[in-house]
């Protein structure tokens, strides 16, 4: 399975188009948007049509700059648009976790009630996918701030079976990687990253 992830585009349609570009020349099967497409929802209906013509299958989530309900109600609009917020997503032996929102705080207690229920029972490798990033990691660290990720999706990470973790929020931290026990952690930026998953 190939998956172009992405994050923070706020909006720009030339990176969009980019990445349509890539959809189509690298064959990719999942674009994931780890939120804020928009900025501060300008042009929302617009851009969520454009992600609807990227070419492939897209999962979803909204950031702090999207609320989840009008990317819920705009996303069922679209067959190849799957918001994924609070939901799993079956793709193979892999199943796509999401959780949009959020990049502000070091515990969500929702987070935890609602991914506990989500993989019970899951058989599937996990995919995670949050708007902000996990706690402890290159992904999180600000140099005059230190670790300001979330804690409870490390715990998560380091729990489940999640082999990969997207996310972005911080523009400072575009393009870095990191390893979580088995989880490849990412943040892909806006101008996308390609992971390759057997």
């Amino acid at each position: 399975m190939k998956i172009l992830a992405f994050s923070d585009v706020h909006g720009d349609l030339s990176t969009l188009e980019h990445i349509k570009k890539e959809v189509k020349d690298k064959k990719i099967d999942y674009v994931v948007c780890a939120g804020d497409y928009t900025f501060f929802e300008q042009h929302i209906e617009f851009l969520t049509k454009k992600l609807s013509q990227l070419g492939t299958e897209v999962i979803l989530i909204h950031g702090n700059h999207e609320d989840s309900e009008v990317v819920e109600i705009l996303s069922k609009k679209y067959k190849n648009v799957h918001f994924i917020h609070k939901k799993v997503k079956k793709a193979g032996n892999y199943a796509f976790i999401g959780y949009g929102g959020g990049g502000f705080s070091l515990n969500d207690p929702e987070f935890v009630k609602t991914t506990s229920n989500l993989v019970k029972n899951l058989k599937e490798k996990i995919i995670l996918v949050t708007h902000a990033p996990p706690n402890g990691t290159k992904l999180d660290h600000l140099s005059r701030r230190g670790y300001v990720g979330n804690r409870d999706y490390s715990k998560f990470i380091k729990n489940n079976n999640v082999i990969l973790a997207i996310s972005g929020h911080l523009h400072e931290n575009f393009n870095k990687e990191d390893k979580m026990g088995k989880a490849r952690l990412i943040n892909p930026g806006y101008k996308g990253k390609i992971i390759t998953l057997d």
